[in-house]
């Protein structure tokens, strides 16, 4: 499990650069965001990537790896916006957001590898493409909990999920050697 950790972490390295860069373009516009953008923006993200594992042909040159890459920094900018709250206006400094982004990644990782312990790393025989199908699911969970005004009545919650969504992202970009 310890190429696990590694490779965990060299994925994110790779969305947290691309993190770092967008903030550095545009600030924290992001905070603006209430949940459910967030959850649709992932939505579309994840419907690209299922539409580019089912279709012989592309039009725009853009893979999957930049779309779970986009759903990772998606979920995590969700979790910040649960802990957080949404605002009117960016108010989030560059090294702020980085601390957020950081603790959130450090508290899903850990879930990672408990469940990865427990688990047996059986997510190493899925399929990308079943990870990407989990992901929808996730999502339209995700969904009706919103629509529930985010109540459940057994199941996990919102956070969970965003949670599970970036760590199957993480595991189809290893997958796809990203």
């Amino acid at each position: 499990m310890a190429d696990t950790a590694k490779e965990y972490d060299a994925v994110i390295k790779t969305c947290r650069d691309l993190f770092i860069n967008k903030m550095k373009d545009y600030g924290s516009a992001w905070r603006i965001l209430r949940l459910p953008s967030l959850t649709d923006q992932i939505f579309i993200k994840a419907q690209r990537i299922r539409g580019l594992q089912q279709n012989t042909e592309r039009k725009v040159d853009e893979g999957e790896s930049s779309e779970f890459i986009g759903i990772i920094n998606y979920s995590l900018m969700a979790l910040i916006q649960l802990d957080r709250g949404v605002v009117e206006q960016p108010d989030l400094s560059l090294e702020e957001a980085i601390q957020l982004y950081d603790e959130k990644v450090a508290i899903t990782k850990k879930l990672m590898m408990d469940k990865n312990h427990d688990y047996g790393e059986a997510w190493r025989d899925m399929r990308v493409s079943s990870l990407t199908d989990l992901i929808l699911q996730k999502l339209l969970r995700v969904k009706q909990i919103e629509d529930n005004q985010g109540k459940t009545l057994v199941s996990e919650g919102i956070d969970a999920n965003y949670q599970d969504m970036i760590n199957y992202s993480v595991f189809a970009m290893i997958h796809l050697g990203a």
